[in-house]
């Protein structure tokens, strides 16, 4: 009889589903939430594809698309795990144009004037994104100790942060616009430099593919070890064969969008190539900023998933109380979490300030408004405890596609921003109802 229940108790449960649907949905273990996702950002691109002519399906705007992307992607990736503690940050946006003017300032004026570094000295990108990263971490940190040792809300704290490191990014340089940056470090930016071109973009698609599947076969073993219900081959089978055509159909997009002609002629004539009569057709491949994103987006949520830290960061969201006094101690991770939203802000100024290839009072403008928006619409709950960094980095990605969608089809920016507006409320209503009807 015990052995009865045993086997019952390893046999999954898609064997009972009897819609093929169902049974589908429960086989793969797809989260039903990321799938509404997923089709509601096929409609939008479907959408804006039928009213702008055709514009938004193009190689070159979905290339483009990964690009703009990429600065909100790495900032969302900590937005998660802040809103997860029941906690918020309205400052992102301006730590990002504080640290984006340092970095600018660090390589136009500071190293190759007062420490005499020479251009395209290795030493000056380095030591910009060095002194970024410091700037960005002193930042999360103060905010961070503020809000969890002096006990003032994270709402206003982060409110303050919005004005005051806004204010600062002006007085860095008494508003002038900082340019242009070190060539080398432009290349974080994209363009056609900034890109890994077609070889090397299978060679990154091979090796996500082979993750992807190393990853189902190491999942399994595990659920194996512990006596798990192991899922249907076939349903592995369609997880890899998803995964992978994915990916493949990724970067068959990006490696479809061809140099500007005029790039493509100079660079052949510096190279001594010969320029077809249909044209130099070199593709962009994968962008620089886009790859940092993913990597980003892989360390986060391994951070999240698979550390002690991660766990914290989620019982503190479930029970803060139970969290304390299970010997956690909350204080200083709610000031760590702080500290890496700090850094993420410094990547992302990288990224947007070497895209821009300068250094202006705007940048990271609104920036919090899409950031908090990606996350709630990636699935975060507002009221803690739930989250994932995969959800976030989609509602990104739907983001963007909104305003990019917008920017095609001519909309005004009051416009965009009243259609933003509705889609976070928008969002944090089916979050509502979704944990209204999960209880």
């Amino acid at each position: 009889m015990a052995e009865q229940q045993a086997y019952s108790a390893n046999i999954h449960p898609s064997k009972f589903a009897q819609n093929p649907l169902q049974r589908f949905l429960m086989a793969t273990e797809i989260d039903t939430r990321l799938l509404g996702m997923i089709g509601a950002l096929a409609i939008i691109w479907i959408g804006f594809n039928v009213f702008s002519g055709g514009l938004f399906l193009t190689p070159r705007n979905l290339w483009n698309l990964s690009v703009q992307t990429a600065s909100v992607a790495v900032m969302v990736t900590g937005m998660v795990l802040i809103i997860v503690t029941r906690n918020i940050d309205l400052s992102v946006g301006s730590v990002l144009g504080v640290v984006g003017m340092v970095m600018g300032v660090m390589q136009t004026d500071i190293l190759p004037n007062q420490l005499g570094l020479g251009l395209g000295n290795p030493l000056i990108w380095v030591l910009s994104l060095v002194g970024g990263l410091l700037v960005g971490i002193g930042i999360g940190a103060l905010q961070g100790v503020i809000i969890a040792y002096l006990r003032v809300p994270a709402f206003i704290v982060t409110l303050g942060g919005y004005l005051v490191w806004r204010g600062a990014a002006w007085w860095v340089t008494m508003g002038r616009t900082v340019a242009p940056m070190d060539p080398t470090f432009q290349l974080m930016g994209g363009g056609p430099a900034g890109s890994v071109g077609q070889r090397w973009s299978w060679v990154v698609a091979s090796i996500a593919c082979a993750a992807i599947l190393i990853g189902l076969y190491t999942g399994r073993r595990q659920r194996r070890r512990f006596s798990f219900p192991l899922r249907p081959l076939w349903a592995e089978a369609a997880l890899g064969a998803i995964g992978c055509g994915l990916t493949i159909g990724a970067v068959w997009v990006a490696n479809a969008y061809p140099w500007p002609r005029r790039i493509a002629e100079n660079y052949a004539a510096a190279n001594g190539l010969t320029v077809p009569e249909t044209g130099l057709f070199i593709s962009h491949g994968i962008a620089i900023p886009v790859l940092i994103a993913m990597g980003v987006g892989v360390v986060m949520s391994f951070i999240s998933m698979r550390t002690r830290f991660g766990r914290y960061v989620f019982a503190m969201g479930g029970n803060p109380e139970a969290a304390e006094l299970a010997g956690i101690n909350t204080r200083w991770v709610t000031v760590k979490i702080f500290m890496l939203m700090g850094a993420l802000c410094a990547i992302a100024a990288a990224i947007s300030t070497a895209r821009l290839n300068a250094a202006t009072n705007a940048l990271g403008t609104l920036d919090e408004l899409y950031v908090i928006a990606a996350a709630v619409i990636g699935g975060t709950s507002l009221a803690g405890g739930v989250g994932s960094i995969a959800g976030a980095l989609l509602g990104a990605l739907v983001m963007q596609s909104l305003q990019s969608g917008m920017v095609l089809m001519g909309m005004d920016s009051p416009l965009q921003s009243i259609v933003v507006g509705i889609v976070l409320v928008f969002a944090v209503w089916l979050d509502t109802l979704y944990r209204r009807n999960k209880h």
